[in-house]
């Protein structure tokens, strides 16, 4: 059975108050639950505590008439309004006026009255009752809406933002928790939803009960939850969703209204502004940041390379003089001696500045990777026969492989940056000498590259910022570098999604670990 409206009948006589009863009763659209006062007294005494639908009043009762029992009755309910048809025997238009001015909805005269006048009457201000009821939650469902929005919009801090929602959203709706769950972006949303639902994969932030027991590992409730998307938008397409709002009921059973539907994604929306915004700041941030690093890292190539050319160019200047004055006077051995300064310096030279036109490419995210399968054995082989030359006699070099190399791929000419760099840094900073040993290993899912020498080592306090650009050891001395061979490896690295660290102790040498995976990764620029 429907809902029953609650009608209040107020008439001193039980005649009219039976007739009125057995006509509303007959109403085949609506179903009343209806209560009777044969005095005006008595049926302010229902209406204080009783909270009536509509009242059905007689103007002429015993105690007092119904205009008097309309002012009364404002006074007693402190001005809330409960809607009143006036019924009289007679018809007055001076009563009229004074009853619709204090609110009365219809009036009607006992003698006309049929069941379908009064049923009509009754269902009209039912009618009008139930729009203005609906009229009032919308405005009330607007306000508190735009106080909320206005809140989560005050901040551009994503985390806050998130967080003002939750709990605002919470409130409003008055459920046990609120939940916005952002997807993993790199799995379908549809399957991180119904089948990826971890902790590793969701970023979620709620309000609302601590005891709810919410299990993320296990599909939702819809019976108990109320679950919309938060989709941004972007200029060229609609993207797949961002997250999800979503409503936790989790004690009892609840039955979601539409309004309530609708106010969840009106805020959906509102959030989804936000967070673009949110995200725009953040990027614009990032940007900024990265500018000034630029301008840093421009500034130290400025300085490094005002610094480290003076030295090779005073050599092969001075080369240069004596070869162009003394030449002649200069037996062949001497001359050699000149020309391999000047071809030493330049190749130093020539390092130098490739060094910073590769870090440079790294600053700018434009380093260009390509993936293609490689063999080991022979990539290693012909990269110890290039380092060779730089070898001197006092060191001794020693390599090993072992394990399972097959199925590696990578970037040849990065990878080549990466072990070159290790092992002329292996021999630079072993200026007396000592073995440097180099060790291969193949394993199911990755290849693991160690270098370690014997020579001056790395100072602790040193050792945290040694893989950023221009830094070095403050041992270093005079040992030519400009602090960039360790900042590119360790980027090269990365690309290849792998790791490098690095253990040392001062006057003992130091040892380099390169992990890296054996999967194909996909090719990016």
């Amino acid at each position: 059975m429907p809902n029953a409206w609650k009608l209040l009948i107020i008439d001193d006589c039980a005649t009219d108050r039976k007739i009125y009863r057995r006509f509303l009763l007959k109403d085949p659209h609506h179903y009343y639950q209806i209560l009777e006062a044969d005095s005006a007294e008595v049926g302010l005494g229902l209406c204080q505590h009783i909270a009536c639908d509509l009242i059905l009043l007689d103007f002429c009762l015993p105690d007092m008439s119904g205009i008097e029992f309309l002012d009364e009755l404002r006074q007693k309910t402190f001005g809330s309004s409960v809607p009143v048809i006036m019924l009289t025997g007679r018809g007055d238009e001076e009563i009229a006026v004074q009853a619709m001015k204090r609110g009365v909805q219809d009036y009607l005269v006992k003698q006309h009255l049929k069941a379908d006048v009064l049923q009509l009457a009754v269902r009209n201000v039912i009618k009008q009752l139930c729009l203005q009821t609906q009229l009032q939650r919308t405005q009330e469902r607007q306000r508190l809406i735009a106080t909320m929005l206005l809140r989560i919009r005050q901040s551009l801090d994503l985390e806050e933002i998130l967080y003002t929602a939750v709990r605002e959203v919470q409130q409003l709706l008055k459920c046990d928790r609120v939940m916005v769950c952002q997807s993993h972006p790199k799995i379908d949303d549809q399957q991180t939803w119904q089948n990826h639902t971890t902790d590793q994969n969701l970023l979620c932030y709620w309000a609302g009960s601590d005891d709810c027991n919410l299990n993320l590992l296990e599909p939702l409730d819809s019976k108990a939850n109320l679950v919309v998307p938060i989709t941004l938008s972007h200029k060229e397409v609609v993207s797949k969703p961002w997250g999800f709002l979503i409503a936790h009921q989790c004690t009892g059973k609840r039955e979601w209204q539409s309004d309530e539907l609708e106010i969840l994604y009106e805020v959906s929306v509102q959030l989804a502004i936000a967070i673009q915004q949110a995200e725009l700041l953040a990027q614009t941030k990032a940007a900024l940041e990265k500018e000034k690093q630029l301008n840093a890292f421009k500034s130290q190539i400025v300085a490094t390379i005002s610094h480290e050319y003076r030295t090779p160019l005073a050599s092969i200047l001075a080369a240069a003089s004596t070869l162009k004055q003394h030449g002649d006077h200069l037996d062949e051995f001497k001359k050699q001696k000149f020309l391999h300064i000047i071809e030493q310096k330049s190749r130093h030279m020539s390092k130098l500045i490739d060094d910073m036109l590769v870090m440079n490419q790294f600053e700018l995210n434009k380093t260009k990777f390509k993936t293609t399968p490689l063999d080991l054995e022979q990539f290693f082989s012909v990269l110890i026969s290039e380092q060779q030359q730089f070898f001197s006699d006092r060191h001794e070099f020693i390599f090993k492989s072992g394990g399972n190399h097959k199925g590696f791929w990578g970037d040849q000419g990065l990878l080549r940056l990466i072990f070159s760099n290790l092992i002329s840094n292996a021999i630079k900073y072993s200026p007396k000498g000592g073995k440097v040993e180099l060790h291969l290993m193949g394993q199911e899912s990755k290849i693991v590259f160690c270098i370690q020498d014997q020579g001056i080592g790395i100072p602790i306090e040193d050792q945290t910022n040694l893989f950023q650009p221009f830094c070095r050891g403050s041992n270093v001395d005079t040992i030519p570098g400009t602090g960039l061979g360790l900042a590119i490896t360790k980027a090269c690295v990365e690309l290849h999604g792998g790791k490098i660290t690095l253990e040392s102790q001062p006057g003992q040498g130091t040892k380099v670990t390169v992990c890296l995976p054996k999967q194909h990764i996909q090719q990016s620029s």
